[in-house]
C-alpha cells in the first residue's frame, strides 16, 4: 500500500483519524458552524466550541446522525478541511472506514461515495465493520476467539456486535446514545423544575453523576433559564433527577444486550460468558456504566482503555497488517455490490 493511508471512524459528534504517514491519531468534533444557513463560519472543534453559544445567525450542525451520514455535502466539506496535507487536499490517498454493520447497503455506499467522489480523488476506499475494528482495538485476536461481545456506546448510537473467529455473528444498531440521555435530562428538568438547560449542561450533569453510585443526595448547581420568570438564573439539579431521566434509554440498551446474548449460538455464548463484554465508545467513560451493565446483564463488563479510540486503533492495526487488511476490508466496487454502482 504505497502512499498515504487514512483510517477513519466517523462518529456522531467526533471524527477519529489514523494517519499512516505520520503514524499518529487525530480527533476532531464532527460539527460545522454555518452563518445565515449558507456560509461556513467554522468547522470541527472550532464549530463545537460555539455550540449553544452562537448568535442567532450562526447555526451549528452535525453532518452525522444516528450512525449514518445525514448531510452529505457538509460532511464532504468537513473531511476536505480535516484531511488537507500541508494546506492542500491529500490526493491519491487510500481510505479505510469503520462503518456500522446494521445499516442498509445504500447507507454504506454513502460512506464509500463520501471519499471516492470528493475533490481529492481517492486511490481506493475500503470498508470494515466497526464491531471488528473495535474488537481489534481492544487487543482481541478476532481470528481465533470463539466468542466476542462488543458494546459500543457512542454519542448517537449504541452498536452491539457478537463476533466469532474473524466473522460477524450478529449485530444491532440502536439509535440510543449519549445525546439521547442528554435530551432526556433536558426534558425532565424542564417538566419537573420549569427550568431550561442546554445539551452541553445536560452532558455535564450526566458525566458528573454517572449511573451507579450509592450516593442519592448529591446535587449540582447549573445555569439555565427559569421558564416562569423567563430570565437566566441558576438552579440546583439533584442526582436522582438526572438518573431518573437516563433510566429508560439505558434500560432499552440492556434489553437489546440480553436479547442478543440469548440468541447467540451456544458455543459462542459460552466463550462470551468466560470473556465477558468489551465496552467501548465515548459513553463508556460515564461513571458506573460498566457496573450498571454487569448488574443488569449478569456478565462481566470490561471497559477498554481510551474506549472512544478503540475503533480507530483497530483501523491502524488493520492498515499495518496486510493479512487483516485482505481478510476484513472490502470495497463497494466488489462484485457483490455491482447493483449499487
Amino acid at each position: 500500500m504505497a502512499g498515504n493511508v487514512y483510517g477513519l471512524d466517523l462518529g456522531t459528534h467526533e471524527i477519529r483519524i489514523f494517519d499512516k504517514k505520520k503514524n499518529g491519531f487525530r480527533r476532531e468534533k464532527d460539527a460545522i458552524a454555518m452563518k445565515d444557513k449558507k456560509d461556513i463560519f467554522a468547522v470541527g472543534d472550532g464549530a463545537y466550541a460555539i455550540y449553544e453559544k452562537s448568535p442567532a445567525d450562526i447555526q451549528v450542525v452535525f453532518p452525522m446522525k444516528e450512525g449514518v451520514i445525514a448531510r452529505f455535502d457538509d460532511m464532504q466539506y468537513l473531511l476536505g478541511a480535516l484531511l488537507k496535507a500541508d494546506g492542500r487536499p491529500a490526493r491519491s490517498a487510500q481510505y479505510v472506514i469503520a462503518v456500522p454493520t446494521d445499516v442498509t447497503e445504500v447507507e454504506k455506499k454513502a460512506f464509500y461515495d463520501l471519499f471516492f467522489h470528493y475533490g481529492a480523488k481517492a486511490k481506493s476506499v475500503r470498508i470494515v465493520e466497526r464491531g471488528l475494528a473495535d474488537a481489534i482495538g481492544c487487543g482481541v485476536d478476532v481470528s481465533s476467539e470463539k466468542g466476542i461481545f462488543v458494546a459500543n456506546f457512542g454519542a448517537g448510537t449504541t452498536e452491539l456486535s457478537v463476533l466469532s473467529q474473524g466473522g460477524m455473528v450478529m449485530n444491532r444498531l440502536l439509535k440510543t446514545g449519549g445525546g439521547n440521555l442528554d435530551s432526556a435530562i433536558v426534558s425532565l428538568v424542564r417538566r419537573s423544575r420549569d427550568f431550561l438547560i442546554g445539551m452541553t449542561t445536560a452532558e455535564k450533569l450526566r458525566m458528573e453523576f454517572g449511573v451507579f453510585d450509592q450516593s442519592t443526595d448529591s446535587a449540582l448547581t447549573v445555569s439555565g433559564r427559569d421558564l416562569v420568570s423567563g430570565v437566566p438564573s441558576q438552579a440546583e439539579i439533584s442526582i436522582s433527577l438526572v438518573r431518573a431521566a437516563m433510566k429508560e434509554p439505558l434500560e432499552e440498551c440492556v434489553r437489546a444486550m440480553r436479547s442478543m446474548f440469548e440468541r447467540t449460538p451456544p458455543d459462542v455464548r459460552r466463550a462470551i460468558e468466560q470473556k465477558g463484554i468489551c465496552l467501548t465508545g465515548g459513553l463508556a467513560r460515564m461513571k458506573g456504566l460498566s457496573t450498571y451493565l454487569e448488574e443488569s446483564t449478569g456478565l462481566t463488563v470490561l471497559t477498554a482503555d481510551e474506549p472512544e479510540m478503540c475503533a480507530v486503533r483497530g483501523l491502524k492495526e488493520i492498515i499495518l497488517d496486510r493479512g487483516l487488511y485482505r481478510q476484513l476490508t472490502y470495497s463497494m466496487l466488489d462484485e457483490d455490490y455491482r447493483w449499487l454502482r
